[in-house]
């Protein structure tokens, strides 16, 4: 390990000699982040930033009831990269830390977007695999400024020229007010070493050129340059919030979220001023980490107005526009789920975004035809998504009835139809989660019977 040689931002005024472990402190309360997050993903590098945050959030664990767990992404890409991992490991031991390392195996010339992908990818997973209830990111001052230059340089709209913020979803950032220059020197004061990953340095990287070739000659000629870029974040991030509150204040338009995405009504957007509309559109994409251009938000306008239930706009990458029962909405397009066998005295699982739990209990003297927990007759149980043909009978009804109906009538949209909760038992529908009791597979009152309960979505 070495220390950090990667530039550093000289037009951030100086600040005042203030305790680091306070001021973390103070940004922390400032995240207004859920109370009952507790357990936190801390994601480690083994550079000067990383390993800054994690000694901050240490000493401030008590105070805040922090459990800290370190999170280390090897890339694979620098022949060094085995030797920072065991690094990392060795710190957490010595602060008493659990450590999870991720073997991305990337290969040296990998892109910036690939690595960047790939390793907030794995991330998530770690922190689900981990019980953790966020991740927390070294990002400070500096990293902005790069940020909203970038954007400048890339045309971003007004809500992607506030940059990174403090929360999004569940990845935090406490450091943003914090310069690089003071973390190198804080960590130095406490014996600490870190490693400089040469990539930083390197302007074949659009983010290393704007560090080390556009920030430095803008810094020259402007010393006030990056907070004056700073400043124009906090411009934007203020015009950002203020939509993002028009969505939740005017009348009529009813915004809804659940499981990464949200969904308003649109027949009050269809009478309101285009520009209007549109910037409205993308506020609310935004609230799920889509990114509408200004194209599409014109394109959607257009279909919102056009009021074809059913209607569909891709919004590039994973995301998509539903107009459905009077409502516009903004999903990822996703795979249904693989079944899910259920069987055993109990146990419990993620299937997409709904949580399943099951054990063996004694029945209930009813059951009931909705909600969302289900009593069956039989050793296991097989949950899966709906396919073409499904029908089941309804406990206390006549007849069978298509499964695809029942969601219809329930007014599902047709993006969560694909991944709704089915229970199969000997090759018949029992359950239509949350909807539909199937007559199959009842239980008598008191009978040894599989409890399934279902929940998220």
């Amino acid at each position: 390990m070495r220390s950090p040689d990667s530039p550093l931002l000289t037009g951030l005024p100086p600040r005042s000699p203030d305790d680091m472990v306070g001021r973390l402190q103070r940004a922390w309360v400032a995240l207004e982040a859920p109370r009952e997050w507790r357990r936190l993903a801390v994601a480690v590098s083994g550079g000067p930033d990383s390993l800054a945050l994690l000694h901050l959030l240490h000493q401030a664990r008590d105070t805040h009831r922090m459990e800290l767990v370190v999170v280390h992404a090897d890339h694979g890409i620098h022949p060094d990269s085995p030797d920072v991992a065991q690094t990392v490991v060795a710190i957490a031991v010595d602060l008493g830390l659990e450590t999870v390392v991720g073997r991305l195996n990337l290969g040296a010339g990998v892109s910036e977007t690939v690595a960047r992908t790939a390793r907030h990818a794995w991330l998530e997973q770690a922190r689900r695999s981990q019980g953790a209830d966020a991740i927390v990111l070294a990002h400070h001052a500096d990293d902005q400024v790069e940020t909203v230059l970038l954007r400048v340089l890339a045309g971003s709209g007004p809500a992607g020229l506030s940059g990174m913020l403090p929360r999004q979803g569940r990845l935090l950032r406490p450091l943003l007010e914090f310069r690089k220059a003071e973390l190198v020197s804080w960590l130095a004061s406490k014996g600490v070493a870190s490693w400089a990953d040469p990539a930083n340095l390197d302007p074949a990287h659009e983010r290393s050129w704007v560090r080390t070739v556009l920030m430095p000659m803008l810094s020259a000629r402007e010393p006030a340059a990056p907070e004056r870029l700073l400043r124009l974040a906090r411009h934007a991030a203020v015009d950002r919030a203020a939509w993002e509150a028009a969505l939740n204040t005017l009348p009529g338009l009813d915004p809804q979220r659940s499981a990464g995405r949200i969904s308003v009504a649109a027949l009050p957007l269809a009478t309101y001023e285009s520009a209007l509309v549109t910037t409205l559109l993308r506020a609310a994409a935004r609230q799920v980490g889509c990114v509408l251009g200004p194209r599409r938000a014109e394109r959607l306008l257009a279909m919102v107005r056009g009021g074809r239930s059913g209607a569909v706009l891709e919004l590039g990458g994973p995301w998509r526009a539903e107009l459905s029962f009077g409502r516009i909405c903004f999903h990822r397009v996703v795979e249904p789920p693989a079944p899910l066998q259920l069987s055993g005295a109990h146990g419990q699982a993620r299937w997409g975004p709904w949580s399943i739990s099951w054990r063996r209990a004694p029945a209930p003297p009813a059951d009931r035809r909705d909600g969302w927990v289900g009593w069956f007759i039989g050793a296991e149980a097989t949950l899966r998504a709906p396919v073409p043909g499904d029908r089941l009978v309804p406990l206390g009804g006549t007849g069978r009835r298509a499964v695809a109906r029942l969601l219809q009538e329930a007014r599902v949209e047709r993006s969560r139809r694909v991944g709704w909760p089915l229970v199969e038992l000997e090759g018949h529908i029992a359950w239509v989660g949350g909807l539909c009791r199937g007559a199959e597979a009842l239980p008598g009152e008191g009978e040894n019977a599989l409890v399934i309960e279902v929940s998220g979505g």
